[in-house]
């Protein structure tokens, strides 16, 4: 009898204690699960906003408390260069493109003055996605041409936001280049990393094709159409290559802010040569590992971090390839240190990623080729000859026009240039494939034909021959047409 009061109490004692630990867990969960509520931190003191123009970002955050923060960004509408040869009017958050970089922590009180540069055209505001409240700031920052508007927000939420224009016609002013990130820390700020940057993709829509030359206007129709000439990061070909590759060194950590300001096209982000030990993925606090590509949607962003090992070249790209190879989204990012062969070993090029660009020069929807800017003098030919050696030549010849062993052959002191001009513009018009003998080494790859008028083949070939040491040549447009009826 005892023995069963005994057993009957055990059970008794079993089932309580079970309910206590079930109890515990979801009170538990349920204490983990409450959103903390930051509109109620409190703010002490203020400072001024630093503002950095990419690839540099601000400061860290670190241990500091809530403030006042006053940010002064100012609007400028200017003409830049697309690629060698091509201007476009960019619309501007503080002059570049993307916008300046904005950094904050959760619970500042952000006192933010959006200034219109007396000399715009036109009225804009400002859309953070880091704002709760109508249109992210959108209808509180409407501010035409020579005056400021102030407003103030709240920062809830930590995570890496785009920030864009919001004026109608939206797109437009997006596409233009009116974006940027602003950055809100957790409390206590992000872990430390040896080297942080800023890079943010956008696609651009312009009335001449890939590298036409001149002042190119925005084509509403191909932004319609989301069929852009030109993606690019930091808003140019070339931004982040060569002298303008981010640095880093031989064990050091890396952190990229990375931002996607569209208008259109979601960004394939990977790093060639690398894989993200971290990704905060769209730029919140959700963390994924062991990543080689992230998806970054238009308007979106996400963290990347991750150590470098061994020197080198690292390509930024976005893996939708054709973009980075035709349409410039291709940048560098320079390591320098030992090398470590338990890693990698290998023969490294430098500079063999390089955009490779289009060369098809026609106004959209029409039937008439696009008003061909033609050289003047034989400094113009140079000139635009070199614009297109840039985009169209130097990703297999290099820069310095050295080639690549057992690849590209040379273009610098070439025998095989100089010994018969209409050979080169016949290699030029329709490629060349089989073994080939330049300065007394065999080479037997493709050279695909290009896609270049009778000007832009005379004034590539003219820059050529009169570069590194060739025999100089003024080849002429009657030259190129003659050749094209031989063969």
């Amino acid at each position: 009898m005892k023995m069963l009061q005994m057993k009957k109490a055990m059970s008794n004692w079993l089932k309580a204690g079970m309910l206590v630990m079930v109890t515990f867990f979801f009170v538990s969960c349920g204490s983990q699960d409450k959103k903390v509520d930051t509109s109620q931190i409190k703010v002490t003191g203020s400072i001024q906003a630093e503002l950095t123009s990419p690839p540099h970002v601000p400061a860290p955050v670190g241990n500091r408390e809530a403030k006042r923060v006053k940010v002064e960004l100012e609007i400028i509408e200017e003409e830049g260069t697309m690629v060698d040869g091509s201007k476009y009017l960019y619309w501007t958050f503080g002059g570049t493109v993307p916008g300046s970089f904005i950094r904050t922590r959760v619970g500042d009180k952000v006192e933010f003055h959006l200034q219109n540069h007396p000399d715009n055209k036109l009225p804009h505001n400002i859309d953070l996605h880091a704002v709760t409240g109508p249109g992210g700031g959108a209808e509180s920052s409407f501010v035409a041409p020579g005056k400021e508007i102030v407003f103030s927000f709240k920062t809830l939420n930590p995570g890496l936001y785009v920030y864009h224009c919001a004026t109608a016609p939206v797109g437009m002013h997006i596409a233009n280049g009116m974006y940027g990130l602003i950055l809100v820390e957790p409390e206590g700020g992000l872990e430390p990393v040896d080297r942080e940057y800023y890079v943010m993709q956008g696609d651009f829509y312009t009335e001449g094709s890939y590298g036409e030359r001149g002042l190119q206007a925005f084509d509403m129709g191909k932004a319609i159409a989301e069929d852009p000439d030109y993606v690019v990061f930091n808003g140019s070909v070339g931004a982040l290559n060569n002298e303008n590759a981010l640095q880093a060194k031989v064990g050091e950590t890396v952190r990229l802010y990375m931002g996607n300001g569209g208008p259109n096209l979601v960004s394939s982000f990977h790093v060639i040569g690398e894989i993200f030990d971290k990704v905060y993925v769209e730029g919140g606090t959700l963390v994924n590992e062991n990543i080689q590509t992230t998806m970054i949607p238009a308007g979106g962003a996400a963290i990347v971090e991750f150590m470098v090992d061994v020197p080198g070249t690292l390509i930024l790209v976005d893996h939708s390839i054709f973009r980075a190879f035709n349409k410039g989204a291709l940048g560098m990012l320079t390591v320098t240190g030992d090398e470590n062969e338990k890693i990698y070993t290998g023969t490294q090029q430098e500079g063999i990623y390089l955009p490779e660009g289009g060369a098809i020069q026609r106004m959209p929807g029409s039937k008439e080729p696009a008003q061909e800017e033609l050289a003047q003098n034989l400094d113009e030919r140079l000139e635009f000859g070199k614009d297109i050696y840039t985009r169209t030549c130097a990703a297999c010849h290099q820069q310095n026009g050295e080639g690549l062993p057992n690849a590209f052959p040379p273009v610098a002191n070439s025998d095989y240039l100089n010994e018969d001009i209409d050979r080169a513009i016949d290699v030029v018009l329709n490629g060349l494939q089989g073994e080939v003998t330049v300065n007394g080494e065999v080479y037997n790859s493709v050279m695909p034909g290009q896609n270049l008028t009778d000007e832009e083949v005379a004034n590539v070939l003219t820059y050529i021959t009169h570069q590194w040491d060739n025999t100089p040549v003024e080849v002429t447009p009657e030259m190129v047409k003659a050749q094209k009826e031989k063969s």
